[in-house]
């Protein structure tokens, strides 16, 4: 018995329209899934942004002292406790 064929993808101008296509369209009428592969992507890095922040002066020299003892970068610290916290925060709610 022959698979029903599948819908065929239209063309997208930008990124926009087809995040906003697949939000309302069932992907199972355009792909055959059971031809999918799992994929692994080990180097991939979550998109970064930059902030400023005004910490006083003393936080800093702390955070640094810290750091120093753990010999990592103080901002790399930084992003560990917060990482920490939000993720506690998040468990408890």
């Amino acid at each position: 018995m022959k698979k029903p064929s599948k819908k065929k993808l239209p063309k997208f101008k930008n990124e926009e329209s087809e995040r906003v296509f697949w939000q309302q369209a069932d992907s199972t009428e355009y792909l055959d899934w059971s031809q999918a592969e799992r994929a692994s992507f080990p180097a991939l890095k979550p998109s970064l942004k930059s902030i400023s922040i005004r910490l006083p002066e003393s936080m800093v020299e702390q955070l640094k002292t810290i750091a120093n003892k753990r010999d990592v970068p103080y901002q790399s610290l930084m992003k560990m406790y917060l990482s920490e916290k939000v993720r506690d925060e998040l468990n408890h709610v």
